[in-house]
């Protein structure tokens, strides 16, 4: 079994060039097209929005905003009216993010200096690995706490195949060395199935559903 990770990713560096972290995010952005990180957050919200046809949708850590982009495309094909908001600690990402236009609102900063305004849903990618355990357990009483609708952790599921071949997509894809080094970290970083209850239990909430996603995705929702 590989044993879980706790060392530090190079994107997360405090003296990281911008210029290097836009190209970082914008290659992620590829790797989440190339994996479908993006289909278990839209199906998520199709059954969120079977409870509600107007979302307003948090997403915490957008990077370059790949994500909230896709639901941007998702939401006005099926006629869903959606409110979309970002917010990412690392100044870089709204920069990177800013690029790519659209009506999307980005906010740098604390997801938790957001607790006053109302929220839907709450969304986040690739996100939970980087959160010690603590800050983990915070984030997920905040989204039990503050999303009417529902909550989802979309992340990796840490599994050796995985671990063992992502380095190789990378090089064939050319994607920058950092994406293969910290996307190779980042496999060993997250969870498996079995360890998310007791984080769950430990944050007080009931009723999540972990469920595996194609390829290697592992995710966390809560429907109310």
């Amino acid at each position: 079994m590989l044993v879980r990770s706790h060392a530090e990713e190079q994107m997360d560096a405090d003296d990281l060039d911008p210029a290097v972290y836009a190209a970082v995010v914008g290659d992620l952005a590829r790797v989440n097209v190339v994996t479908l990180a993006a289909r278990p957050t839209l199906a998520f919200l199709a059954r969120a929005a079977a409870r509600s046809k107007s979302l307003r949708i948090l997403d915490v850590g957008f990077g370059d905003g790949d994500m909230l982009r896709r639901i941007a495309r998702w939401a006005a094909k099926r006629g869903v009216s959606v409110e979309l908001v970002g917010v990412d600690l690392n100044p870089r990402s709204e920069a990177a993010a800013r690029v790519h236009g659209g009506a999307i609102r980005y906010v740098t900063g604390d997801y938790a200096d957001l607790a006053n305004e109302p929220w839907d849903v709450i969304v986040s990618s690739l996100v939970a690995h980087h959160m010690s355990h603590a800050q983990l357990v915070a984030f997920l009483r905040f989204m039990e706490a503050h999303a009417r609708v529902g909550w989802l952790v979309n992340d990796l599921h840490r599994h050796r195949f995985a671990h063992a071949g992502f380095p190789l997509l990378a090089t064939l894809a050319r994607w920058h060395p950092m994406v293969r080094h910290d996307g190779t970290l980042s496999i060993a970083r997250s969870y498996r199935p079995d360890e998310w209850p007791p984080i769950l239990s430990e944050a007080g909430v009931e009723d999540a559903r972990v469920f595996r996603a194609f390829p290697f995705r592992l995710c966390v929702e809560r429907l109310r």
